[in-house]
């Protein structure tokens, strides 16, 4: 148990543990960290992430860069697939762009798990802006690897 932890890894709820999760790949995730993003809420196999778009991130046109997008959602997609206590990676991902993001827009990423069967999974991530509207969809498949966030029970 580290210190962090108020209880062993086997009496948590799900929801302890997905949040115990969470603060311990955020606690190492300086891209998100450094891009001012925020952790709005998490739950077994779910995350909303949240983002300004800055004009550091504005491309050739004006509009958010699609990488930074991109960013918000594989970033959405990466807590809500290592809920559970596993180490899970992306193993291929797709956006999709539909309307373009602007300076000083909101971005908010919900990911949501579609499947997890055996080590792979596949979660959906909506971008929507403070407005609403929807700027992107985003589809991960998410691998299994060896190791967990947080040390097993003894």
């Amino acid at each position: 148990m580290t210190a962090e932890q108020k209880k062993p890894v086997s009496e948590m709820t799900p929801q302890e543990l997905a949040e115990a999760s969470a603060r311990a790949m955020w606690n190492d995730d300086s891209a998100s960290r450094r891009l001012d993003m925020s952790l709005d809420r998490i739950a077994p196999g779910e995350a909303d992430l949240s983002m300004t778009i800055t004009g550091a991130m504005s491309n050739g046109h004006g509009n958010c860069h699609g990488g930074y997008m991109f960013t918000l959602a594989d970033s959405a997609f990466a807590f809500a697939c290592n809920s559970y206590n596993h180490l899970v990676v992306a193993q291929h991902c797709s956006i999709t762009y539909l309307i373009p993001g602007r300076i000083g827009d909101r971005l908010t990423a919900r990911a949501r798990e579609v499947s997890r069967k055996g080590r792979s999974g596949i979660y959906d991530i909506r971008i929507t802006n403070q407005d609403g509207e929807h700027v992107a969809e985003f589809r991960g498949h998410s691998r299994m690897v060896k190791g967990t966030h947080l040390p097993l029970d003894a």
